[in-house]
Formats: structure tokens, sequence, C-alpha cells
């Protein structure tokens, strides 16, 4: 066996399923999950529809760069979305099956492991950073978000002996949990230091269309066209249409940015087998070309989180993100308990799920930022969130 798994921890909700061992929730009240960042809006019927009308697709095997009309599609969303000269849907361009995949392999393709290699992630992070890191033969170096900064990882914390070994640098923007975005300064703070020892930067952007003011987060390819950095150097964007259009059975996504990588990126994947299957592909086009259910989708998550965040301010410190669908609430000022015990008596009290933020950190640099706090996932409809909300007002209140 691969001896690199045995450096896997358990995912977090494995870590959950265990917590609640032996537990039965109160029956009077019904179960309400804010656990899982899984959407839960419905899927625009037009996609569906797309989906429905390319079902011969499956009769042939499709092309790992996928289809012309597929890359052309997000070429043009990405020119649309971000103000960004015309892509080469050739080069700079990649459908992937959604971007949790593509972040594990891009990993496999960039990274060095005879040269005692580090992938920098941020702290708290997506699980997938940390595996891949593991299983290209690196190892991860956690950057802890600072609250000051707007939960922005400090990269200027980070000793200067570490940077000469950095080979793939992550960064979550708009970020999970935390819904922090980075500002054009932090993304010239990164491009520096890549500039300087040569390391790839993964963009990971699938909560982009999911924010709260008039203006869009700024995404990693249009920050580096604002400075100046023609042909995207050494930046890989990943985004995907499972939260943007509630598709996430879909698997659908892509990478762009630096054609020389995005070159090697493709080689790995015909050997990989990671062609999208032609039907998800048209279902696709149709999506990316369509901003209205978009439009549609972020109005009902802005209506939702400006109920709720104020209901649940009452009583947990908590406030509106800058962008995504999680609220990142800290528990132990109002609460009086940590995370993990919060998490534990609100199902078995009240049966609302929510994930411990300890359970999205790693112990680094001498503390777990997300210690104390939970990450509450408003995925339903407004309702069910509502729901949710008065049981852990109740909750919290009574303790």
């Amino acid at each position: 066996m691969n001896p690199l798994l045995d450096q896997l921890q358990s995912y977090p909700f494995e870590k959950l399923k265990h917590l609640f061992s032996g537990i039965t929730p109160d029956p009077a009240y019904r179960p309400i999950s804010l656990g899982i960042g899984e959407p839960k809006h419905p899927t625009p019927p037009f996609i569906r529809k797309a989906l429905a009308d390319n079902l011969d697709g499956l009769a042939s095997y499709p092309a790992t760069a996928g289809s012309d009309a597929l890359r052309l599609a997000i070429a043009g969303w990405l020119e649309r979305r971000y103000g960004l000269p015309k892509l080469d849907p050739a080069t700079q361009v990649l459908p992937v099956n959604g971007s949790r995949e593509a972040l594990f392999a891009l990993a496999q393709t960039v990274i060095d492991p005879t040269r005692n290699a580090l992938v920098v992630c941020p702290n708290p992070f997506y699980q997938i950073y940390e595996g891949a890191a593991y299983l290209a033969g690196a190892q991860p170096y956690f950057v802890n978000s600072d609250p000051a900064r707007n939960f922005a990882p400090d990269y200027k914390s980070v000793p200067a002996d570490v940077w000469p070994r950095v080979q793939l640098l992550y960064i979550c923007s708009p970020g999970n949990p935390t819904g922090a975005v980075l500002s054009l300064n932090d993304w010239k703070e990164l491009f520096d230091l890549s500039d300087r020892y040569g390391f790839v930067i993964a963009a990971d952007e699938c909560y982009s269309e999911i924010y709260f003011k008039q203006e869009a987060p700024l995404g990693g390819l249009e920050a580096a066209h604002k400075l100046g950095r023609a042909g995207y150097p050494r930046l890989i964007g990943f985004s995907s249409l499972s939260k943007r259009s509630n598709v996430p059975g879909m698997r659908s996504g892509f990478v762009a940015g630096d054609a020389e990588i995005l070159k090697k990126f493709l080689l790995y994947r015909t050997y990989h087998g990671s062609a999208m299957s032609p039907s998800i592909q048209a279902a696709s086009i149709a999506a990316w070309n369509d901003e209205q259910h978009v439009a549609e989708n972020r109005a009902k998550y802005i209506a939702k989180f400006n109920r709720l965040t104020p209901m649940l301010r009452q009583v947990l410190d908590v406030e509106l993100p800058d962008a995504g669908f999680y609220l990142w609430a800290k528990v132990d000022r109002h609460a009086g308990l940590p995370d993990t015990e919060y998490a534990r008596r609100l199902y078995a009290e009240y049966n609302v799920t929510v994930l411990p933020g300890s359970y999205l950190a790693r112990d680094a640099h001498g503390i777990n930022p997300g210690q104390n706090r939970i990450r509450m996932a408003l995925v339903a409809e407004v309702d069910e969130c509502l729901e949710a909300a008065r049981r852990i007002v109740e909750f919290t209140g009574n303790l």
C-alpha cells in the first residue's frame, strides 16, 4: 500500500460522525443540517433540459480537453465576469470534473517530491489541499488566518527559510469557511512571492458568485490582469458550477491561467482518465452562458443572510461575510463552550448540525485558528434556515 495514505486525516464529517456517536437527538425536533456545504436551491430547469436533450453523447468517448464549444463558453464567461482580455480557449482553459478533483490533481502535476517540497495552505482550509500535498510527496505548511486582517492568511509570518522550499500555494477566495475575499494588495503580495521563489498559485474560487456587496469579489486572474501580469505566470484559477448554478451532482468546473502549466496538466489528465461526459459538457455550456439564474440564486442568499445574521448575532459573535454561503461564528464568548461541545449539545438537544471550526483547521504555530468557532452552511431554503437559527438562538440563550 502507498505509505503516504497513512498521513491523511479523517475528513471533518467523519470526525463529526464520531462526535455524535451514541447520541439520539430530541425527537421533538426534525433534523436540520447546516454542516455540509451542499447547495440545496433547485437546479434551474434549462440546465436539466440541456442535460436531458444531449444524452446521445453517452455513446462516445469524450476528449480530455473537452469540446471547443465548452472551452469557448468558459473563456467567454471569464472575460465577461473579470474584464479579462481575450483568452485562448485552446491553451488557457481546461474543463474539469468539479474543482475538487482538479485541486487535488494539480499538486500531482507541479510538485517535485525529490526537492523536500512544501505546499502552503491557509488555516482553516479545505482539506483537499492537505491531502493533495501529502499524496504528491510534499508537506503542507499552514499559514493561519488572521481575524484582524479579515481572516486573510498572514504571509509575513512565514519564516524566510520556508519560502525556498515552497512549490505550490493554495488560496481560497472567497474563503471556506471564513467568507473572506482577498484584496488587490493581498494578490500583489502573493505574486511578488511567487516571482521571487517560483512557486505555483492555485486560486480556489468556487464561491465567487455568492456575495453580499454590490461589487463582485476580485478574482486571481482579474488581479493578475490589473497588475499587468500578461499570460498569468504560475497562476491557475479554479471554478465550478456547483455553487453558482446549484448543480453539485454534475461535477463540472474548469481551470484557467498559465498555458505552460495547463499543457502539463492536460498531459497528466490524459493518463488520469478525467474526461467530462459530453452530456455534462452540453449542460455546462448552457449554464456558463446564462447569468440570470446566477443573479436570482445570489438574491436568495442575500435575503437569507440578511435575515439570519442579525438573529444569530444576538447570541454569537458572527458577522455577514464578504461572500460564500457560510457563517463563521465564535461561540466561546457567549456560549461558554468549546466548539466541539457546542456542536454536540446543539445536535443532541435541538437536532441541528453545525461543523466545529477546529475540524476545519490544524494546530499550527501554537494555535488552532478554528478553535471555538463553528461553520454554518446556509444552503437550504430560507424557512429551514430560519428554523435552525431560532433553535440556535434558544439553545445558546439557555446555556
